[in-house]
């Protein structure tokens, strides 16, 4: 198998190709010839010691999988040699093949290709948790997503529409608009150009967004709590940023409103149980052609630290994913 291994802490350019044995399966496994592999952000933060959790090296970054079975290990039961699964694997996934624990894999639905399997996990369920679970929504509030052009960002955008909320975009171009528009989002913000609180306020009638998703942080996180809601609730979803804001706390007695922690993979891993039922949802509303990943690059396995950096520098839109032969 070949693989993009992490040997020493470092950027993208500390990635290089090798070609390793396979590994054997335990109980309770199975064998995943790769397809293709979504690059993520916490992809960039792994590799570089700078995430929760810290695989010995070395390491092969990715998170999420979409392939074939190839091996079925003892213990194993619901899945056989041939099926098309997607896999949510930690690490792992930048190679040709990778062995998953069966608790980790889902079923493809037959109308899903290998890279739409492989840009839908992580962020789809990402995204879904706190709308769902932690915004306590309404059909017909509004909803303002931070960044919403990338990954994170138009999966909310889009499952936001889908859920019944009034959308408002905020992106920093007028062409990040219009992918966002064709997502669901009805309403904009151009951080470029205007102030994110005063444009809120006036597309709410001065109100404010009823539920703010950021998973920016930084100057995005200020913004968004000077324009929240009465009762509002803010989602506190990552800092892609790169600074991790302070809350005065006088903003959340003035509105009264609640500035709510997600964390996605904790949960997960607490009730997974329910995170399997959001996934049901989602699989369903893809099978049913209500949700559709945008996957703006695509790169070779051997180009993975080209794909970060196209992640990093923000050049990309939605999704990036890794092909793999």
């Amino acid at each position: 198998m070949r693989a993009m291994m992490s040997e020493t802490p470092g950027g993208p350019e500390s990635l290089k190709l090798v070609e390793l044995p396979s590994r054997p399966l335990d109980r309770g496994q199975v064998r995943v010839a790769v397809k293709a592999a979504g690059v993520n952000f916490p992809d960039t933060l792994i590799i570089a010691d700078k995430y929760q959790f810290k695989p010995p090296r070395p390491f092969a970054p990715g998170h999420e999988i979409a392939g074939d079975i190839t091996e079925v290990g003892e213990g194993v039961s619901g899945y056989e040699v041939g099926d098309r699964v997607i896999g949510m694997i930690g690490h792992g996934g930048y190679a040709t093949e990778a062995v998953v624990d069966q608790g980790s894999l889902l079923p493809m639905p037959s109308n899903m290709s290998y890279e739409d399997g492989s840009a839908f996990t992580m962020t789809y369920g990402t995204s879904h948790y706190p709308l769902k679970q932690r915004s306590h929504y309404n059909p017909g509030e509004t909803l303002v997503v931070t960044g919403a052009w990338g990954a994170l960002g138009l999966t909310a955008v889009e499952l936001g529409t889908l859920m019944g909320l009034k959308v408002i975009a905020a992106v920093g171009s007028d062409e990040k608009m219009e992918i966002c528009r064709k997502y669901g989002a009805t309403m904009f913000v151009n951080y470029a150009k205007e102030k994110m609180r005063d444009k809120v306020k006036e597309l709410t009638g001065g109100n404010g967004a009823d539920i703010i998703y950021d998973a920016v942080g930084g100057d995005a996180f200020d913004e968004s709590i000077r324009c929240i809601a009465w009762y509002g609730r803010l989602l506190v979803v990552g800092f892609a940023a790169g600074r991790i804001p302070s809350l005065p706390a006088n903003l959340a007695l003035l509105k009264s409103c609640d500035v709510r922690g997600v964390f996605y993979g904790a949960w997960r891993g607490r009730e997974p149980g329910e995170a399997r039922k959001n996934f049901d949802e989602l699989l369903k509303w893809y099978s049913e052609g209500k949700l559709k990943p945008h996957i703006s690059m695509r790169f070779p396995l051997e180009k993975g630290a080209e794909a970060m950096n196209a992640l990093l520098s923000r050049k990309a839109t939605g999704k990036v994913v890794l092909t793999v032969a």
